[in-house]
Formats: C-alpha cells, sequence, structure tokens
C-alpha cells in the first residue's frame, strides 16, 4: 500500500496529538508506579522493624510481612493500570477467575499453606523444639510457608506438608523442662523381687543427672510367662534424658551382674513403641 506525502502528514499529526493528549496520564501513571514501589519498600521496613521490636517470631515476622508486601503491590498495580485509562472493573473479574482456577487446580498447597498459618499463630511448636508428627521424629530448624524442615538425630532433613502437619498428632518433647524415661527389666520368677527393686533404686539415687523431684519409681508393670516385668520411671532434664535413659540400663545391668541376677531389657520407647533395643536417638 502506498500512502502519499499528505497521508503520511496526517497520520503523523494524529499520532502526535494522542501522544500530547495521552501523555499526562502516561506520566502520572508512571510517577504513581515508582513513588507507590518506594512508599511500599519503606512500608515494609517499618513493619518488619516493629514485630522485630514487638519480639514476635522471626517466621511469623516474614511470614505476614510478605503477605502485606504481595497486597500492596496488587493494589498499587491496579492502580497503575486505573491511571492508564483501563477498565478495572473487568481487569478484576480477570483476575478472580484466573485466582478461582489456579485456587482449583492447587487445592494441596492451598491447604498447606492455611496449614502453614495455623503452626505460625497458634505455635503448637517453634523452630528449636524436638517433635514427633507424621511418623518421624527430628528437631525443627526451619518452618516454611508450605512445608516443615526437621533434623533428626541421624542427621536426614526431612520436610512435611504444613496441611497434614496441622491436622495430626504433634508430640512437642521440647515444650516441658523435664521428661520422664519409661523402662521396662524384666526378671526371672526365681529372682528375689525386693532385692531387685533395692538394686534399682539404688542404681536411680547414684545418678547425679537423675532429678530428686518428681522422685524416681520401680514398681511392677506386669507377670508375663517368661518373668515379672518391672517399670522403671527416673526423671531428667531434656538436655540430659538421653543419658539418662542409657545410663540408667547399663548401670541396672551391670548391678544385676555384681549380684548375680539375670536381666533382660524391654524398653518402652518415648513415642509408646515397645522394642528389645535402646532407640539410637
Amino acid at each position: 500500500m502506498n500512502l502519499n506525502p499528505k497521508e503520511l502528514t496526517d497520520y503523523a499529526n494524529t499520532f502526535i496529538k494522542v501522544l500530547i493528549d495521552y501523555s499526562p496520564k502516561l506520566i502520572s501513571a508512571f510517577l504513581i508506579l515508582f513513588a507507590g514501589l518506594y512508599i511500599i519498600r519503606l512500608i515494609n521496613r517499618f513493619i518488619r522493624r516493629l514485630m522485630v521490636k514487638r519480639d514476635l517470631e522471626p517466621t511469623l515476622t516474614k511470614f505476614l510481612a510478605d503477605i502485606l508486601l504481595w497486597v500492596l503491590r496488587v493494589i498499587l498495580f491496579v492502580s497503575f493500570i486505573s491511571k492508564l485509562g483501563i477498565e478495572t472493573s473487568s481487569f478484576v473479574a480477570i483476575l478472580g477467575a484466573m485466582g478461582l482456577a489456579v485456587g482449583l487446580s492447587l487445592q494441596g498447597s492451598l491447604s498447606n499453606f492455611a496449614g502453614g498459618m495455623l503452626i505460625i499463630l497458634f505455635k503448637p511448636f517453634k523452630v528449636g523444639n524436638t517433635i514427633e508428627a507424621q511418623g518421624v521424629t527430628g528437631t525443627v530448624c526451619e518452618i516454611q510457608i508450605f512445608v516443615t524442615k526437621l533434623i533428626t538425630f541421624n542427621n536426614q532433613t526431612i520436610f512435611i506438608p504444613n496441611g497434614s502437619l496441622s491436622n495430626g498428632n504433634i508430640i512437642n518433647y521440647s515444650l516441658q523442662n523435664t521428661r520422664r524415661a519409661d523402662l521396662t527389666i524384666a526378671i526371672s520368677y526365681d529372682t528375689d523381687l525386693k532385692k531387685a527393686k533395692d538394686i534399682i533404686t539404688s542404681v536411680l539415687k547414684n545418678n547425679p543427672k537423675i532429678l530428686e523431684t518428681p522422685a524416681a519409681q520401680v514398681s511392677i508393670k506386669g507377670l508375663t510367662d517368661s518373668g515379672i516385668q518391672l517399670a522403671v520411671r527416673p526423671w531428667a532434664t531434656n538436655e540430659d534424658f538421653w543419658d539418662v535413659y542409657s545410663d540408667t540400663l547399663e548401670n541396672c545391668k551391670q548391678a544385676f551382674d555384681a549380684a548375680g541376677i539375670s536381666f533382660q531389657p524391654f524398653v518402652k520407647e518415648a513415642s509408646n513403641k515397645t522394642s528389645s533395643t535402646i532407640d539410637p536417638q
């Protein structure tokens, strides 16, 4: 298509006229955009400092600050396109439809997101706590928006989805300062019961890591075909728990050997599992 000079001049004049008429909106829209980004950055820094000053959890601080940041960015973007003259009602409708579609396709992720919010708000555990949940035990090293990161006692990293974590049972071993070790020691029916209990009681009293209050207990747990089961329940601090756990078995074994008493341990785990071996934790 060939254009004569007159038509080119008309197109150029029309373009310049439109550009001149539209330039105030364009300039003001970009001024709003750049000023808004700068103000959002200042608000985000202020909110973070305020939450840190109020001694909020670091995870909660980052979580809330990130949500506020994206909410302000969405509001700024809607204001920006509105200033350009674009109809925002249709744009909001499109965003709503997109949000619905994304929400339906990411139901699992949204469940984990909601679970993360519940964990952060209600704090059944925090970073540094030792917990047992979803069949695993470990120390919480990070609470993310969608998953919680645990480090097990054999240095494995486990990620648990927050949705299943918030809806399941959680055992927090760090919430209380003290903890009771539940041990089961089996002796034969030929053994002098009082003598065996006195030996165990002496072993418990001679261990400085075992707390005097609450007092340790030694009692009959059950009578089986193979012998008598004695329940041994010493108390210790969280830091000394596993030392007390293993030392009690070792010292009882040595004391029983010295007294000529047959000894077979059956250890009741902290997770309420029964085993003939000591937990490697």
